[in-house]
């Protein structure tokens, strides 16, 4: 098949996800599509034990438990480790009409908080993502929220209404998605009173409505390095369906940011650089400024993905050094995390990896031939790659699935 004739097919992209319940709850551009697992399940028996070690929103464990199996899933953003918690829960009718109940009682509260001095995230230049009179309106809602269900937390079960008012920042906000990751709109939105009311329960009644639908299986997303994956060595996996970022210099913490903000799980700007350094893959902050100082842990490396690296380096492309390390430090760090997720891996077990290759400076890099490479190298077997689409920011890129066995 000639790569020109393959097509883009956004039904394996968030856009899909978007109208299918739980999975549409909160985006995050980069999330592959529902689809794309439900394929890679068919196969698997209804009491296999699936994991995702870059949970993200949650997409494979949450499909893995409507499925019917167990689904275990990690991801070093604690806030993704809340929200793909939240998704994953089930919610008694009960626990359904409380949240609405109470929701309502906020929302004749927050019109007399709107004059106050409540709390406001501290996000740089907060006006270009909402106007001044809308935050003040969101800061008084969240206000109201608090006092009737708690921070967000990881330990309390008051998620849902968080997720409800996540979906209300960023559909208040200026934000646009009409690329690759998040870009601004020219003009910053402004919203009476009354519009954050209409549009929030409008919110409320789609999320606690796809909520209503039980959960066949079980899902739990833990708050795991997938690189240091020793700490989880009492289950057995089956089946591993994953998307590891690509190595494209795109941060999903950038868009997760004003979620993490409005929600606490993050207070100032330098944790965002912490915890994107801490991904694979990550360059948000102190994230691109380590990479000078970063030095190799494991030397064994496919010597494919040197002269990779070298050719990015000798491109006298800006900031070429900095990149070629960015790359090699990205392929390592995969390379550290396959010889790790070996331990909690059954013997024949199968793996399968969406990856997308990038190019710098005229360069591409070949993820899938370097992750397959160090798949060899570590024991994997059967390890075969195919084209699954051609991604729509470049005409070069395409999205690959991996597959291997152990």
């Amino acid at each position: 098949m000639k790569l020109t004739t393959i097509s883009q097919k956004s039904d394996y992209t968030f856009k899909y996800n978007r109208i299918l319940g739980r999975h549409g709850w909160l985006r995050l551009t980069p999330a592959y599509g529902v689809k794309l697992v439900e394929k890679l399940l068919i196969s698997v028996e209804k009491d296999a034990c699936i994991l995702d070690p870059f949970s993200g929103t949650a997409t494979t464990a949450l499909v893995s438990a409507e499925y019917g199996n167990q689904a275990f899933a990690f991801d070093i953003n604690p806030f993704l480790v809340w929200l793909g918690n939240v998704k994953c829960q089930n919610y008694s009718q009960e626990y359904i009409n409380s949240v609405r109940s109470l929701a309502k009682k906020a929302l004749q509260k927050y019109k007399n908080l709107v004059k106050e001095d409540n709390w406001l995230p501290k996000i740089f230049n907060i006006e270009r993502w909402w106007s001044g009179y809308t935050l003040k309106l969101l800061s008084a809602l969240r206000t109201a929220l608090v006092n009737y269900f708690g921070e967000p937390e990881e330990d309390k079960n008051n998620g849902i209404i968080w997720i409800v008012f996540c979906r209300l920042v960023i559909e208040t906000s200026s934000a646009a998605f009409n690329h690759v990751s998040m870009s601004f709109k020219d003009t910053v939105n402004h919203f009476a009173i009354e519009s954050i009311e209409k549009l929030f329960l409008t919110i409320l009644d789609c999320i606690l409505e796809s909520a209503e639908t039980a959960i066949q299986g079980n899902a739990k997303v833990f708050k795991i390095d997938a690189c240091k994956i020793n700490s989880f060595s009492n289950v057995q996996i089956d089946k591993v369906i994953t998307s590891p970022p690509y190595p494209n210099r795109i941060s999903y913490i950038r868009e997760l940011r004003p979620y993490m903000y409005w929600t606490k799980f993050i207070t100032e700007a330098k944790e965002a650089g912490e915890i994107d350094w801490a991904t694979i893959g990550g360059t948000w902050g102190v994230a691109t400024s380590r990479l000078l100082l970063w030095k190799m842990e494991e030397n064994i490396l496919p010597e494919e993905l040197f002269a990779t690296v070298e050719k990015i380096k000798f491109s006298n492309g800006k900031n070429a050094n900095l990149l070629a390390t960015y790359v090699l430090k990205y392929f390592h760090d995969m390379h550290l995390h396959l010889a790790s997720i070996r331990q909690v891996l059954k013997d024949g077990a199968e793996l399968n990896y969406i990856v997308g290759n990038s190019t710098f400076f005229g360069n591409t890099v070949d993820t899938a031939a370097l992750i397959s490479k160090s798949m060899h190298m570590l024991g994997y077997q059967k390890i075969h790659s195919e084209i699954l689409r051609k991604r729509n920011c470049n005409k070069a890129l395409y999205e690959y699935c991996i597959s291997a066995t152990w």
